[in-house]
C-alpha cells in the first residue's frame, strides 16, 4: 500500500514538473517571437526613418576579422576597422560598450538624427546594428586618423594656412549641427581626438556617443555632465541650463590647440604658460600673440584674429560666446572682431 501511494505521489510529481516546464518553455518561446517583432519593427522603423544599412551582429563580427584590429577608443566604445560589401569598402565599426543612461529610446533617436545628417566636415554614418544587446555603428573610415596625431604626434606639423582650413571646417560642422539641421545638436565632446582627417586633409567630426538632441521647439536641456576634462564648459559645474555654446566653448579651448599646437594643459613648461587659455590671454593683453607660436612665423594680424576668436568662444558666460555662425564670419574676416573683454567680466556679445 505504501509503495501504491509513493508511486502515484511521483507520478503525479513528474506530471507536475512536465506541465510546468512545458508552460516555461512556451513562455519562453513567446518570448522570443515577442522579441523579434520588437526587433523586427524597431529596424524597419529605423530604416524609415534614415537611409541607413541594418547589419547583424555576425555580419559586423565576420567584418572586423572578429574585432581585432582597435583604431580607436570613445566615451562610450571602442572602434574597429573592417571591412563589408565583399571587401569593396573599408569601414570604423563603433562597438558600444554600454547604452547611455537615457535608455534605448534615446539611443534610437540619437542614432537616427545623426543619420539624417549630411555635411562634408561631418564623419558620415552608414549603418548600424541592432541586434540583442549589441549596439554597434558603422561610420566611413578615415584612414588619416585624428587631428590630435597632427598637433601632437606628427613630426610633420600642419602649417598655419592648414591649420587655418581645419579650424574653419570645424566650424562649418558644428554650425551645420547647431543651426542647420532639423533639431539642434549639441556634440558634448568636442576636442582633437574627435576630429578626424579625410585623406585630402580636410577636418570631419567623429564620436557622437554623447551627443545631445534637441526637442524641435528646445534651445537648452538640463543633463548629467558629458565631456572631456580641460575642454569642458563652465556652465556644466553650474547646474545651468545647456545649449550649443557648450560647444562653442570646446571649440575655443581646442583653437588655442591649433594655433599653438600644444595640449591645452600642460605641466612641463613655466608656470604662467601651463594653462593654454590664459597663455593666450596674458600674451594678447600684452600685445605678444607671436609668442604663442614657436619657430613658424605667422603674419601678426591673422594671428591676432584667430586669438580674438579663441578669447570670445572660452568666455565664461555662456550668453557672451559667439554662435558658430558668427564664429566663421569672424574667421573669413566678414565682420569686425571687437577685443574680448578680461576674463571672468560679465559684457554683451559680439
Amino acid at each position: 500500500m505504501d509503495m501504491l501511494i509513493i508511486s502515484v505521489a511521483m507520478a503525479c510529481l513528474t506530471l507536475g514538473f512536465l506541465v510546468v516546464a512545458t508552460i516555461g518553455v512556451r513562455k519562453h518561446r513567446a518570448h522570443v517571437r515577442k522579441y523579434k517583432r520588437v526587433l523586427r519593427l524597431v529596424n524597419n522603423r529605423v530604416a524609415e526613418d534614415v537611409a541607413l544599412k541594418s547589419f547583424s551582429f555576425e555580419e559586423l563580427k565576420d567584418a572586423t576579422n572578429n574585432f581585432v584590429d582597435v583604431i580607436g577608443k570613445g566615451a562610450y566604445g571602442t572602434v574597429f576597422k573592417g571591412v563589408i560589401f565583399d571587401g569593396e569598402r573599408t569601414v570604423a565599426v563603433k562597438r558600444l560598450e554600454k547604452v547611455v543612461a537615457e535608455g534605448e529610446r534615446d539611443f534610437l533617436n540619437e542614432m537616427k538624427a545623426i543619420g539624417k545628417t549630411h555635411h562634408k566636415n561631418l564623419v558620415r554614418l552608414l549603418g548600424y546594428c541592432y541586434d540583442g544587446t549589441n549596439r554597434l555603428l558603422v561610420y566611413e573610415y578615415m584612414k588619416n586618423g585624428s587631428l590630435a596625431d597632427f598637433l601632437f604626434k606628427s613630426r610633420l606639423k600642419v602649417n598655419w594656412e592648414g591649420r587655418v582650413e581645419v579650424v574653419l571646417s570645424i566650424a562649418r560642422g558644428l554650425c551645420y549641427l547647431h543651426e542647420e539641421c532639423e533639431t539642434q545638436i549639441i556634440h558634448c565632446d568636442i576636442k582633437p581626438e574627435n576630429i578626424l582627417m579625410d585623406d585630402k586633409g580636410y577636418a570631419k567630426i567623429a564620436d557622437f556617443g554623447l551627443a545631445k538632441i534637441l526637442m524641435p521647439n528646445q534651445s537648452r536641456t538640463y543633463t548629467e555632465i558629458r565631456g572631456t576634462r580641460g575642454y569642458v564648459a563652465p556652465e556644466w559645474h553650474r547646474n545651468l541650463p545647456i545649449t550649443v555654446k557648450a560647444d562653442v566653448y570646446s571649440f575655443g579651448i581646442m583653437l588655442f590647440e591649433i594655433i599653438c599646437c600644444r595640449r591645452s594643459v600642460e605641466a612641463d613648461v613655466p608656470e604662467n604658460e601651463q594653462v593654454l587659455a590664459y597663455s593666450a590671454h596674458d600674451c594678447f593683453k600684452a600685445n605678444e600673440v607671436e609668442k604663442l607660436v614657436q619657430n613658424e612665423f605667422v603674419e601678426k594680424s591673422k594671428l591676432e584674429k584667430m586669438v580674438k576668436v579663441g578669447l570670445w568662444c572660452t568666455q565664461d558666460e555662456a550668453s557672451c560666446r559667439p554662435s558658430m555662425k558668427k564664429v566663421i564670419l569672424m574667421l573669413e574676416g566678414t565682420v569686425n572682431i571687437p577685443d574680448p573683454p578680461l576674463l571672468s567680466s560679465f559684457v554683451s556679445s559680439p
